[in-house]
């Protein structure tokens, strides 16, 4: 996990350098307590909460297949550029976060 350090730039925090979060990969970043799930999809970058609406398991530790995570315990997915449950057993969506880069640094809008 990292640390956010937050920029003066519309409460966009820095999560990582794009390069820490390789295409289809997943990496998991820490903010004012919340676990944000940076999600390379092909060169662009998505970020929704780290928890799986179904049963709270962590989505960083799921599959990242195409722009759709599954969660790890029971299957769920996501899609992650819109955060919709788009596999049960979640129906409700996650969370999303807008994200920008601005140089070599990934941030999202919290």
């Amino acid at each position: 996990m990292t640390e956010g350090t937050k920029d003066n730039v519309a409460q966009f925090v820095t999560l990582a350098k794009a390069g820490d979060t390789p295409p289809g990969t997943i990496s998991v970043h820490e903010v004012d307590g919340v676990r944000i799930a940076l999600c390379n999809v092909n060169g662009r970058y998505y970020a929704i909460d780290d928890v799986c609406t179904h049963d709270g398991g962590p989505l960083d530790q799921g599959e990242l297949q195409g722009n759709l995570v599954e969660c790890p315990r029971h299957g769920a997915k996501f899609n992650v550029e819109t955060g919709a449950a788009v596999v049960l057993p979640a129906v409700r969506p996650v969370k999303t976060y807008k994200v920008q880069v601005v140089g070599d640094d990934v941030q999202v809008q919290l």
